[in-house]
């Protein structure tokens, strides 16, 4: 009796990155998708957390024009390299572009970011006349 197949789609037989990667020994490959983003809301603003292992800080690109957050990346390298008589150049460019529509709630001009050890947290906080108050009720009487 055959167990299950695990069914492969034509454009998944082939993982080049990981083939050339391992052919490659010791040669980074990068992951050209977007990065995974986790978007977190509180009382007091928003918190949004990317993963993009393996760039460095001058080479993320955020920035906001009217209510649309604009995270994305261009990464290009190129490696010579000349052992016993063969020469072996490689390029590689990885690039990708997210974009968030933010609410109108926000306060722009706090926005802030920080990135280390490939995590980019980026804190959006509210505007003060959006954040919930407390109404005091007086009692007649």
């Amino acid at each position: 009796m055959r167990g299950l197949v695990r069914y492969t789609r034509p454009n998944e037989l082939f993982d080049w990155d990981r083939m050339l990667g391992n052919f490659f020994e010791g040669t980074p490959v990068w992951n050209t998708r977007t990065p995974a983003v986790d978007v977190r809301e509180s009382e007091d603003g928003y918190l949004m957390e990317a993963e993009i292992p393996g760039l460095s800080d001058k080479d993320i690109d955020l920035k906001i024009e009217d209510n649309i957050l604009t995270l994305s990346s261009r990464k290009e390298e190129s490696k010579e390299d000349s052992t016993n008589g063969y020469l072996i150049r490689e390029r590689r460019s990885a690039e990708f572009c997210r974009t968030f529509v933010l609410p109108k709630d926000v306060d722009r001009d706090k926005i802030k970011a920080e990135f280390k050890n490939g995590l980019l947290v980026v804190s959006i906080p509210k505007a003060a006349e959006a954040k919930p108050r407390k109404i005091a009720v007086k009692v007649n009487g």
